[in-house]
């Protein structure tokens, strides 16, 4: 039985009713959407952000049809902003597989994209909770503002760990936070659960969104993407910025501003990559992922005697965030 199997026993049952909503969701008789939709449900994947909805919901009180919507409600919006993301990056593959704009074209992917986010915020008011309506409108501002500071970067001419984890924050840690605190919120928990929650989620986020700037330099994985992705669309992630400020190397900064600019080579990518390697950025950024994941870990303590089975599943799901290979 692999990790994920465990980590979502206590939960079987509600991903089963999860997915027929969802799959519910995404039927139109629009021949042209239609193809679009179900060539996204080829890619459901690991389902990550809904489990996590449940799973908080379950150790905090019950899953319930309010719970169901809004785990629906989360994973359309972060559905639609991958959409508009591959859009934006002029990416042609999401995961190993076509993106939609690949598939179709520009246009037509920025209005599935659209229908996407029109949903998402239905079922957010299918949720009865103002609370978690205005969460979800937060959150898709919080996203569209990440990426739009790592659009800002791509100008600057100097590097910050700050400006990375800003950044990240937005792009990616919001949404696992808000789909804790919306779990917590709507399966009864109190306002000490929703907050302690939510700084698990926001916790998990980070790790998550670190491990895949980690897969960026691994020539071994299948990603769908080649190695230095990243770089060549002039993002500067946290190996490279640590192993450029620990290093003062003016010759290797020059050249990361030259990549932020769109400028470098492959042969020149492939010699900062090489640099992050040797200066210890990779390890610099393993080591504080897994600092932010055990503490994480450690926000769960408090609910542990709730349900120990459910609260283990938590923490197995952040260790699973961490150590995962794809």
């Amino acid at each position: 039985m692999d990790k994920l199997t465990e980590i979502r026993r206590p939960i079987e049952q509600d991903l089963k009713a999860y997915r027929q909503l969802f799959e519910v969701t995404l039927t139109t008789e629009n021949p042209l959407l239609q193809l679009a939709l179900v060539h996204l449900m080829k890619r459901q994947g690991k389902m990550m952000r809904p489990i996590l909805v449940l799973l908080v919901a379950r150790l905090t009180g019950a899953v319930n049809t309010q719970v169901l919507h809004a785990a629906v409600a989360l994973e359309l919006l972060h559905t639609a902003s991958l959409v508009h993301d591959d859009v934006v990056d002029e990416s042609d593959r999401r995961r190993g597989q076509q993106s939609v704009n690949a598939l179709l074209d520009n246009k037509a992917a920025v209005l599935v994209g659209d229908f996407l986010l029109s949903k998402a915020l239905y079922h957010a008011a299918e949720t009865g909770s103002g609370r978690v309506v205005k969460w979800v409108a937060e959150l898709g501002q919080a996203l569209a503002d990440g990426e739009l500071h790592q659009l800002a970067n791509l100008d600057k001419t100097d590097l910050s760990e700050e400006d990375y984890f800003e950044v990240i924050r937005k792009k990616t840690a919001v949404l696992f936070e808000t789909c804790a605190r919306a779990g917590a919120l709507l399966s009864g928990g109190g306002e000490e659960d929703i907050r302690q929650l939510g700084r698990f989620g926001l916790q998990v986020g980070l790790c998550f969104q670190m491990r895949d700037d980690l897969f960026d330099y691994d020539d071994h994985l299948d990603t769908g993407k080649p190695s230095g992705n990243d770089m060549h669309e002039g993002k500067l992630t946290l190996p490279v910025i640590h192993a450029l400020i620990e290093s003062g190397d003016a010759e290797m900064m020059r050249l990361a501003m030259s990549v932020r600019r769109g400028e470098a080579t492959d042969e020149e990518i492939a010699r900062l990559v090489a640099f992050t390697r040797r200066q210890g950025g990779l390890l610099f950024a393993e080591q504080r992922m897994r600092s932010i994941g055990e503490g994480a870990v450690a926000l769960l303590g408090y609910k542990t005697d709730k349900d120990p089975v459910v609260a283990e599943s938590l923490s197995q799901y952040v260790h699973f965030v961490v150590g995962r290979n794809l």
